[in-house]
């Protein structure tokens, strides 16, 4: 986390230097535009800073289920839960069920993504009365396990070397051997387990693996520019996961 925070105070710092540029902000003390320079400055440093940083490589002590199975080493992570008032079988449907046009904030969170471009259907570009569970599926991302009830992984390739084509047909055992440069591995589950008293933790947890030195720099700098907006979509999509399994039957 304290790698993008860098990132994104390093922005706000930029945008308040630039604006200082045209005309000081004395309520911040910046009186002259040289200030402002400084200011701008700096913020370039604090976001380079941040991006640049190195990314430590975590790595599972034993594995407790199938995402460990995939991904027992990483460098780059994102995890959130969320209780849900409903057996797992109707939160397991919900979760296979919910729609794009369910989860608050996604088509817009995406549409910034993708800087507002039109492309083929993904999951930065996904129909919205489809279950988006489908569409990842379907749109670059292989299923990896599926245990009903208890858990769904999925992993795609966010970093590929150059001129580097894929096989057709991958099988899950194709993906866990990715293990040569050049290469970044990002596998998300969702999970979930009785919580005691009739309902259900959900979790959903994202990892990625970066097969070298320069691939995890680059991809770096990539992670902590999105972070907060991937984050704030698994959120969502948590969220509607939760309205879509506590409804009323019918």
């Amino acid at each position: 986390m304290i790698p993008v925070v860098c990132v994104y105070t390093g922005f706000a710092v930029i945008l308040v230097g630039v604006v200082s540029l045209v005309k000081p902000l004395r309520w911040v003390g910046i009186r002259k535009r040289s200030r402002g320079l400084l200011v701008t400055v700096g913020g370039f440093c604090l976001t380079a800073a941040g991006m640049n940083l190195p990314a430590p490589e975590l790595r599972v002590a034993a594995a407790q289920n199938q995402l460990d199975q995939f991904i027992p080493v990483y460098q780059f992570h994102e995890f959130h839960s969320m209780r849900v008032a409903a057996p797992k079988e109707r939160v397991y449907r919900a979760i296979k069920e919910v729609r794009v046009d369910e989860i608050r904030l996604f088509r817009t969170l995406t549409w910034i993504r993708r800087m507002g471009r039109p492309g083929p259907e993904s999951v930065l570009n996904a129909p919205e009365r489809q279950p988006l569970l489908e569409v990842v599926t379907h749109t670059g991302f292989l299923l990896l396990a599926e245990e009903p009830n208890q858990e769904i992984v999925v992993g795609t390739l966010v970093a590929v070397p150059p001129g580097w084509r894929p096989k057709p047909n991958p099988t899950p055992e194709d993906f866990r051997a990715v293990r040569v440069p050049g290469f970044a591995l990002a596998v998300m589950n969702f999970h979930l387990e009785d919580d005691g008293v009739g309902g259900t933790l959900l979790t959903t947890e994202t990892r990625v693996y970066a097969t070298d030195a320069g691939t995890r720099r680059r991809f770096a700098r990539y992670w902590r520019v999105i972070y907060p907006g991937s984050a704030l979509i698994r959120r969502m999509w948590l969220r509607a996961v939760q309205r879509r399994a506590e409804a009323p039957a019918g």
